[in-house]
């Protein structure tokens, strides 16, 4: 491990952890650790590659605190699985996290490696993937809602969820092409034989997407019922212990759910560093622009951080800017299928959009910065602020940079017009 002291937190998929968790954090303070930085990853194929990555990430902090400031770290292993712009090398590395999904897994490799051109695999294929999400096959039409509940691409056809995913992955490439060749909707172009073949590229996305569907729930779970209740005793065993909580991609979803299960009157977290997060730009609203009638599923639980919720966002994370808000597109009823525009539905749409990609929305009084100006004058000392890292951050996984361990720097030191350098790439 690159910093000392270190302590490592676990959690099952359902947040339960290893007894002694709390205490162990609380001795911290007692040998003079005044602020604890704690780093959910956002993906990993294994537990020693999550360790990894928090040595790595943390290794620029030594020597960033001001004087008088003890910092611990703290790395926060869950089960969790990859959700990025780049291809899973390894379908069967699933099994790590989804251990009871051992023979769906290995049907589902079998197909997208033999890649089939048949109707009928592709009708297989979504029986698996419903099976690897949990979705019942009987009840269906029941099992769309309400909206949100079950995403859309998990109960449509098949064959025109994998072309409209084959469709998005172009446009991620940047070649402009579509998956059918002539121009047309997903469901145009070929209907039968060897053009079906090409739809299994967008079935392994469908497959990621699944799988993204699977951890999303599992991250906010982890978080309300994990993180939230335990640094709520470790308030209660250390009062005067900072809590800085750092969160990529998926993990930044963890820890923005661990502040809905604070404890009633628990306020330990000094901070929130949001990198590149993989959930809602609208979760912190209370109204929704599209529909004030409703809320974001975190309303105001900004007002449980003592200090800032910084998101750092970049428009250089395609996972975030087309990917994401594709499959946000596709959680609606089970009508929205059908009729979707040509291109990629949800992009550019706001209300699909993601954290990472363009920061907190629809929160009066949000702060912006950019990276250079958020090194150089600081953060404001409460509330949101968005941070445009697009100077660094060149894609979604793209967090191991010096200026992010800066900018959580910046986020726990709120209001302090400290230099702590930029220097770009």
């Amino acid at each position: 491990m690159s910093v000392e002291p270190y302590r490592e937190i676990t959690f099952d998929k359902d947040g339960d952890g290893p007894p002694g968790q709390s205490s162990a954090l609380a001795a911290l303070a007692r040998q003079g650790v005044t602020d604890l930085v704690v780093l959910a990853h956002g993906w990993n194929s294994s537990p020693s590659g999550a360790t990894r990555l928090c040595s790595d990430f943390f290794a620029p902090f030594p020597g960033l605190f001001a004087p008088g400031v003890e910092a611990g770290f703290a790395g926060l292993i869950w089960p969790s699985m990859m959700f990025s712009g780049e291809p899973v090398p390894d379908y069967r590395a699933l099994v790590t996290v989804l251990p009871e999904k051992e023979p769906v897994l290995g049907r589902i490799t079998e197909l997208l490696a033999s890649a089939p051109a048949d109707e009928r695999a592709f009708a297989e294929f979504g029986v698996l993937l419903r099976a690897l999400a949990d979705v019942p096959e009987e009840g269906l039409r029941s099992a769309a809602g309400p909206p949100g509940q079950v995403p859309e691409f998990l109960v449509a056809d098949p064959v025109e969820v994998c072309a409209l995913f084959t469709a998005a992955l172009e446009e991620v490439d940047g070649r402009g092409e579509r998956a059918d060749g002539d121009g047309g909707g997903p469901g145009a172009g070929p209907g039968f034989g060897e053009g079906l073949s090409r739809y299994w590229k967008g079935g392994r996305e469908a497959l990621r997407q699944a799988t993204y569907y699977v951890m999303k729930k599992r991250a906010g779970r982890v978080g309300e019922q994990g993180l939230g209740p335990l640094l709520g005793e470790v308030a209660r065993s250390a009062p005067g212990l900072r809590v800085h909580l750092v969160g990529h991609s998926m993990g930044a979803r963890l820890v923005a759910y661990a502040l809905r299960g604070l404890p009633a009157g628990a306020r330990p977290v000094a901070s929130v560093t949001l990198l590149q997060g993989a959930f809602s730009h609208y979760a912190f609203a209370a109204r929704l622009p599209h529909d004030a009638g409703r809320s974001g599923a975190l309303r105001d639980a900004q007002r449980l951080v003592r200090g800032p919720v910084v998101a750092s966002y970049s428009r250089h994370d395609k996972a975030l800017g087309v990917m994401y808000p594709l499959a946000s597109r596709l959680a609606g009823d089970s009508a929205s299928f059908s009729g979707l525009p040509a291109g990629v539905p949800g992009a550019g749409d706001p209300r699909w959009g993601a954290i990472g990609h363009d920061g907190v929305r629809a929160v009066p009084g949000t702060v912006e910065r950019t990276l250079e100006e958020a090194l150089r004058t600081g953060v404001p000392a409460s509330g949101c602020v968005n941070v445009d890292s697009a100077a660094v951050v060149g894609s979604h996984s793209d967090i191991l940079r010096p200026e992010l361990a800066r900018l959580v720097v910046a986020a726990a030191r709120p209001g302090q017009a400290r230099d702590l350098g930029f220097s770009g790439s």
